[in-house]
C-alpha cells in the first residue's frame, strides 16, 4: 500500500509483467531512504505472473501457481492497479493518463510495456478458433475454444501452430496435453532459427516427431479457411496444399509494445523499440524503458535475462548508483514437450575463424555443438539439443579456456564425466539474474546461507527458469565443506531433511498426505523431487493405492496412469509372471489380448511379455481381459519390484541342485508391489553355472548343495556392478528373513533414487556393518524391520484390479474427454518382422502407415 512522503519522488511504472516486478523488487529492497513512491499501472487483469512458466497453465497450473511474489508490490512505498491501460504520456506536464480518465504524476518514468504477439498479414487471420500464445487470457482462450470446439463436434481435433520457435513448440506441447493432435508449420528450413544451427534443428525435430507432434519446414501459411459457422477448419500452404485444423495458433514472433514511446514523441528504432543507452535512459533523460520494449543498439531481444538485467540498471541509476547494461544474453535453456535444448554464446560460430566440435547421435537423438577460438582454448558458444546437462558447467565458462579436451563436455556422461573444475569468481552462473559463482560463495561465507534455497533467497541465483540450481547447489556444498561448515543435504528446496530422515518423520508422526507433511516438515508447494519421493515413502508405509486422493498428484509419470509411457504417447502393458513360469493358457491369453488390440510383443530380460503401443483409453479395456484371467500388475512402472529372473533350476536341469523356479516365484510374490527408492531386480540360478545372471541384481540367490548364498548391490545400467555374497548357506526360511531386513532397511535409509550397490557401498561400516544389522540386530531394530515386512505381505493389492472396480480411478484412462473410446488420429505405425511398429517422419509422410492401433487405414 502507497503511503504519503513529501520526501518521496514520485516513480510511475508503465506495464506489470515479470520485468517491471523485478524492477520494484530490486528498488523497493535499497532504497532505505526512501527516495521514491511507486505505482505501478498494468493493463492486463492480472497481477505480474509468470509468463515463462505460461505452459503449465496446460499442466495444471493456476493463474494463483503462476503468480510472483505478492509481496514485492505489498511494499509500503508501491501501489499496483492492474486493468489500467496507459493511453498517453504528456512529458511536459509529467504525467501519464490510464483509459479511465485517471492521471498520474512522475518524476521518473519507467517504460515496461514489454511485447504483443505479432500478427500476419494473412486472409483468415480473425476466424474464430485462431490465437496467439503470449497472455494468460490467451491460453485461456485456447483451452476454452478446444473443449466447446470437442463438445461441438463429437470427434478428436487437429491444432496447427504457425511459427516453429521457442513459442510455437511451447504452444504445440499445451494443444497436446489438452488432447489435440499438433503440428508445427516452420517458414524457414529449421526449427528455433533463433537459437539452433541445421543440425541442432534436425535433431530437436526428429525428438518432437518422435513425441507426436508433426512438424512441416519450408512451409509458409497463405490462407486460413472457416467452416460456414465461421469456426477455422484449415490452412493453404504456399505450396498448394491444404491441412485440416480445428485450431489454428500464430506464434510468429513478438513485436516491443512501444505505441505510447511513439506518440510521446520519444525516440523508437526503425525495426521497433524505445531506444535506450547503456543506462537505459531514453531521448527523454526522465524516462528510462526496460524488458522487450527497450532497443538498445538496434536490437529488442524477447527474453526475461535481459529483461531483469535492465531492471537491476535502472534501480541502481535510480538509487544514485553507477550501472550499466552491457548487452543481451541470448543463452537460454529450454525443456520443450519432454526435450531439452540450450544454445548459449557464440553459438552459430560468427566469430571470425571460430571453430566447431561436434557430437551427434541420431539414435538416441542428441546433439551437441562447442564453438571454440581458433587454438581451440577458448570457448565461445555452443548448442545442446536432447541433452543438456552439461549447459550448468558450460555456459558460466563462455570467453574463458575449457581447461580440458572439449570433446570431453560432450561424450555422453557415462563414457566422459565433463571435467568438474573451479569456476572463477566472475564467471556468470545465472544469467538470469547476473549472479556470479563469487556472488553465489559470498552468500555462504558473508551472509551465513546454510543451503541452496537460502543463497537462491539471498542472491536470486536459480529463482527464473532454475536451470543454474544444480549448479548453485554444487558452489554451495563446495563453499560450506571449504568453511568447514555442514552440508546439508536436504531431499530439495522445500525438505530440509534426507530421504531417510523423511522416511522416520512420516512414520513416526503418522502423517498420511502431502498437505500435513510439508506444513508440519517443510515449506512450499513441493516438487518434481519431494512429491514422488513422498509418494514412495507413504506407499511403503502405509501401502494406500497410488491413485488414492491426493497420492494421484504426488506421482512419476507413469504412476499417474500404472504403465510406461513410450516415444509416440502410447504405453507399455507388463503382467506379472512371476520366475518366468508360465502356462500355455496364460501365454494364449497374453497372444489373444495382443491380436485383438494391435500390440507389438516382446519377452524382456526380465523373463516377461511386454505389450507395447496401447493407447490411454484402451488400458482398463487391457487390464480387465488380463486381470480376468488371473494376471496381476508386473509394476513395470514403478520404483519398486520388477522381476525375480531364474533359471529352470532341480526341477527339470541335471544340473541344478535347489527349486530355483519356486524360490523365484516365492521372492517375486513375497516383494510384489514394494515401492523403494529405485527399482528392484532380483536372479535366482539353481547351481553356480548362474544361468539366472544372479550375480548383476539388486538381490542375487545362487543355490549350493549347503543351502542358498545371498549376494547383493549388483545392477546394469550406465554403471554395471557385480553384486557381493553377503550371507552363505542359508535354508529357505533364514534366506527370506535375510531379505526382507535387507530390503527394509535399505527403503528406510537409502537416498531418494539410490539403488542398493551404491547404497550399500556408502553406508557407514560398510558391508559388515550391514550383515549386522541384518543378521545380529546391531540396531535393535530386527523386529520393526520384520514386522514392516509382513504389513506389506498382508496389505498387498493388485493395483490393476482395484483400479477396475473404482470408476472414479477408471476416469484418468481417456484421452478425449468428450470420446472416451476415439483414437489419437496422430498415432501411425507401419509392419515390421510382422508386428507393428511406429513410423518414422519419412515414413508418415509417404502414406504407408496405418494408424489409430488397430484401425488398419492408410493415411493419404
Amino acid at each position: 500500500m502507497l503511503t504519503s512522503n513529501s520526501s518521496s519522488g514520485r516513480l510511475v511504472v508503465v506495464g506489470a509483467g515479470m520485468v517491471a516486478h523485478r524492477f520494484v523488487e530490486s528498488l523497493t529492497a535499497r532504497d532505505t531512504e526512501g527516495r521514491w513512491s511507486i505505482t505501478v499501472l498494468g493493463d492486463e487483469t492480472y497481477a505480474p505472473y509468470d509468463r515463462v512458466g505460461l505452459s503449465g497453465y496446460f499442466g495444471g497450473k493456476t493463474a494463483d501457481d503462476l503468480a510472483l511474489d505478492p509481496r514485492v508490490l505489498e511494499h509500503d512505498r508501491a501501489s499496483v492497479r492492474t486493468g489500467a491501460r496507459v493511453t498517453r504520456i504528456d512529458r511536459e506536464r509529467s504525467e501519464v493518463a490510464t483509459a479511465d480518465g485517471a492521471t498520474h504524476r512522475y518524476d521518473r518514468l519507467v517504460l515496461a510495456t514489454g511485447s504483443y504477439a505479432a500478427r500476419l498479414a494473412l486472409d483468415g487471420f480473425d476466424h474464430r478458433g485462431c490465437f496467439v500464445y503470449r497472455t494468460l487470457d490467451d491460453v485461456e482462450g485456447i483451452r476454452a475454444w478446444v473443449a466447446r470446439r470437442r463438445a461441438q463436434l463429437g470427434r478428436p481435433l487437429r491444432g496447427a501452430v504457425v511459427g516453429g520457435g521457442l513459442l510455437g513448440l511451447e504452444a504445440a506441447g499445451a494443444l497436446q496435453a489438452e488432447g489435440v493432435a499438433p503440428f508445427v508449420l516452420q517458414s524457414n528450413e529449421r526449427l528455433m532459427s533463433a537459437q539452433l544451427d541445421l543440425g541442432g534443428a534436425k535433431a530437436l525435430e526428429r525428438l518432437i516427431q518422435a513425441r507426436g507432434i508433426d512438424v512441416r519446414t519450408s512451409s509458409v501459411t497463405t490462407r486460413v479457411d472457416a467452416d460456414r459457422s465461421g469456426a477455422v477448419c484449415g490452412l493453404e500452404l504456399r505450396d498448394g496444399t491444404w491441412e485440416a485444423a480445428d485450431i489454428v495458433v500464430f506464434t510468429v514472433g513478438v513485436r516491443p509494445r512501444d505505441e505510447l514511446a511513439r506518440t510521446a514523441g520519444l525516440a523508437v528504432d526503425a525495426r521497433g523499440g524505445v531506444v535506450i543507452d547503456s543506462s537505459c535512459e531514453t531521448s527523454d533523460p526522465a524516462i528510462l524503458a526496460i524488458g522487450e520494449v527497450a532497443s538498445f543498439e538496434g536490437q529488442c531481444v524477447g527474453l526475461v535475462a535481459p529483461g531483469y538485467a535492465m531492471a537491476e540498471v535502472a534501480a541502481t541509476r535510480l538509487l544514485g548508483g553507477e550501472a550499466v547494461f552491457d548487452g543481451f544474453d541470448t543463452s537460454a535453456k529450454l525443456k520443450l514437450s519432454g526435450v531439452e535444448v540450450a544454445s548459449f554464446g557464440d553459438a552459430f560460430a560468427e566469430t571470425p575463424n571460430a571453430l566447431d566440435v561436434t557430437y551427434a547421435d541420431p539414435v538416441s537423438g542428441v546433439y551437441k555443438k562447442l564453438v571454440l577460438s581458433d587454438d581451440a582454448q577458448t570457448l565461445l558458444g555452443g548448442i545442446l539439443v536432447g541433452d543438456a546437462s552439461a549447459y550448468t558447467s558450460l555456459r558460466p565458462l563462455v570467453g574463458r579456456a575449457l581447461g580440458g579436451d572439449p570433446a570431453a563436455y560432450l561424450m555422453p556422461s557415462n563414457l566422459a564425466p565433463a571435467p568438474q573444475g573451479d569456476l572463477p569468481d566472475d564467471a556468470i552462473v545465472c544469467s538470469c539474474n547476473g549472479v556470479t559463482a563469487g556472488t553465489v560463495r559470498g552468500a555462504v561465507t558473508e551472509h551465513d546461507c546454510a543451503d541452496a534455497a537460502a543463497v537462491k533467497a539471498c542472491t536470486k541465483a536459480g529463482a527464473a527458469c532454475g536451470s543454474c540450481f544444480t549448479l548453485v547447489k554444487k558452489l554451495v556444498a563446495t563453499e560450506l565443506a571449504a568453511s568447514g561448515k555442514d552440508v546439508s543435504n536436504g531431499l530439495c528446496e522445500h525438505f530440509a531433511f534426507t530421504r531417510a530422515q523423511l522416511f522416520d518423520a512420516v512414520r513416526i508422526s503418522g502423517l498420511r498426505t502431502f498437505t500435513s507433511i510439508v506444513e508440519r516438515f517443510g515449506t512450499g508447494r513441493g516438487c518434481d523431487i519431494c512429491k514422488p519421493a513422498l509418494a514412495s515413502i507413504l506407499a511403503s508405509l502405509y501401502a494406500e493405492h497410488v491413485l488414492d486422493g491426493e497420492l494421484a498428484t504426488m506421482q512419476d509419470t507413469n504412476d499417474h496412469v500404472m504403465a510406461n509411457i513410450q516415444r509416440d504417447g502410447t504405453y507399455s502393458v507388463v503382467p506379472r509372471i512371476a520366475g518366468g513360469e508360465i502356462t500355455p493358457e496364460g501365454l494364449v491369453v497374453i497372444g489373444e489380448v495382443a491380436r485383438d488390440f494391435g500390440l507389438y510383443t516382446k519377452i524382456t530380460g526380465g523373463q516377461r511379455i511386454d505389450m507395447f503401443g496401447a493407447r490411454l483409453e484402451q488400458l482398463p479395456a487391457i487390464w480387465k481381459r488380463l486381470v480376468d484371467a488371473g494376471f496381476e500388475s508386473g509394476h513395470a512402472y514403478g520404483k519398486s519390484l520388477r522381476t525375480v529372473k531364474s533359471c529352470v533350476g532341480q526341477t527339470w536341469c541335471r544340473y541344478g541342485v535347489q527349486d530355483s523356479v519356486g524360490m523365484a516365484v516365492q521372492l517375486e510374490l513375497r516383494y510384489r508391489g514394494l515401492r523403494s527408492p529405485h527399482k528392484l531386480k532380483f536372479g535366482v540360478s539353481g547351481c553356480a553355472r548362474e544361468c539366472a545372471e544372479a550375480r548383476g541384481k539388486d538381490i542375487g540367490v545362487i543355490a549350493t548343495e549347503a543351502g542358498w548364498n545371498m549376494y547383493v548391490g549388483g545392477n546394469g545400467g550406465f554403471t554395471p556392478r557385480h553384486a557381493v555374497l553377503f550371507a552363505e548357506g542359508l535354508d529357505d526360511e533364514g534366506l527370506l528373513r535375510a531379505i526382507d531386513r535387507f530390503l527394509m532397511f535399505y527403503i528406510r535409509t537409502a537416498d531418494r533414487l539410490q539403488r542398493t550397490a551404491p547404497w550399500a557401498a556408502e553406508y557407514e561400516g560398510g558391508l559388515e556393518a550391514l550383515k549386522a544389522v541384518v543378521f545380529d540386530d546391531s540396531l535393535g531394530i530386527a523386529d520393526d524391520l520384520d514386522r514392516a515386512m509382513a504389513s506389506h505381505i498382508d496389505a498387498y493389492e493388485d493395483e490393476w484390479a482395484a483400479t477396475l472396480a473404482d470408476p472414479e480411478k477408471l476416469k484418468r484412462f481417456q484421452s478425449f474427454v468428450n470420446a472416451p473410446d476415439a483414437a489419437d488420429p496422430t498415432l501411425a505405425y507401419v509392419a515390421e518382422r510382422g508386428q507393428p511398429r511406429p513410423a518414422t517422419a519419412e515414413e508418415r509422410s509417404s502414406g504407408a502407415v496405418f494408424i489409430g492401433g488397430t484401425t488398419l487405414a492408410v493415411r493419404s
